[in-house]
């Protein structure tokens, strides 16, 4: 914003060396968000089990629906979206206003606690799933199908709606969360790339889930058997959730740390400015 001496000597104004008030505040308010945005990254690692370690958890169980009828691994992936359309009345019409009146707060809890709150149920999600994990291991141990994986364990795939329903709870308070966050935090004529960012988040969770399972993979194969191989039953998914469970809280505390110093945009004092 500072008019140097070749500003001062030119008629017109180049933008790329000089910025008015509102220009300036306005990158100020998006760069804000970008330590919320990485914080949340392990959020959507940890999505990322659902297209992939889930469904080949599914594959092994017992689909029985009726003596004709077996459930697609895959159709398991409907209970996060039916989980979310329950969810999200119950969290407008209960849980905002019974947080509303602890709080006094108009919208029951901030948009950041929102969004830690979902960081906090992704935690419980992989410790859940690392559990149900041991258990899937072991009823295989007990009928020697350990060497065996195409076979077809006695366990009800249904022990994986845990972690699925967590999944949902997840993502109506974390996505959600982020999606008010970027597009109120966001300045006006910046909210197309606000909303670029909230949904890049995903992606790029991917891309680190991939990163972490590389990991994995190369350290438990330098020291032992790799925790992810192709045998699922001889693999160890299990432990692999509980380092995603600890990775998942680690990236809370940093969040919790982030979020302590972030500042609400007031909305009167930017129009002011502008």
């Amino acid at each position: 914003m500072i008019i140097d001496n070749e500003d001062a000597m030119t008629n017109s104004k180049n933008p790329w060396r000089l910025c008015p008030l509102n220009q300036v505040e306005e990158v100020k308010l998006f760069l804000r968000l970008i330590p919320i945005w990485l914080s949340c990254l392990m959020f959507c690692a940890v999505i990322a089990q659902l297209h992939t370690f889930f469904t080949k958890q599914g594959s092994t169980m017992s689909r029985s629906l009726g003596p004709d009828f077996q459930v697609p691994p895959a159709a398991l992936q409907c209970l996060v979206g039916l989980t979310i359309l329950v969810a999200i009345p119950i969290y407008d019409r209960v849980f905002v206003l019974v947080a509303r009146k602890l709080t006094k707060n108009p919208t029951g809890i901030t948009m950041l606690q929102r969004i830690g709150i979902g960081l906090f149920v992704s935690i419980l999600n992989m410790v859940v799933a690392g559990i149900v994990e041991t258990a899937r291991v072991n009823t295989a141990r007990q009928h020697g199908l350990i060497d065996t994986p195409k076979a077809v364990i006695p366990m009800s795939v249904w022990w994986l709606l845990p972690q699925y329903v967590l999944m949902g709870i997840g993502d109506v308070f974390t996505i959600i969360g982020l999606q008010e966050l970027f597009y109120d935090q966001t300045p006006e004529e910046m909210r197309s790339i606000g909303a670029a960012a909230f949904i890049s988040i995903v992606g790029v969770g991917s891309f680190v889930n991939t990163g972490i399972m590389s990991v994995v993979q190369m350290i438990s194969s330098k020291y032992g058997n790799e925790w992810l191989g192709d045998n699922l039953n001889r693999s160890n998914l299990h432990y692999f959730y509980w380092v995603l469970a600890v990775l998942s809280a680690i990236n809370l505390g940093v969040y919790m740390w982030i979020s302590n110093g972030f500042v609400y945009k007031k909305g009167e004092e930017y129009d002011e400015i502008s």
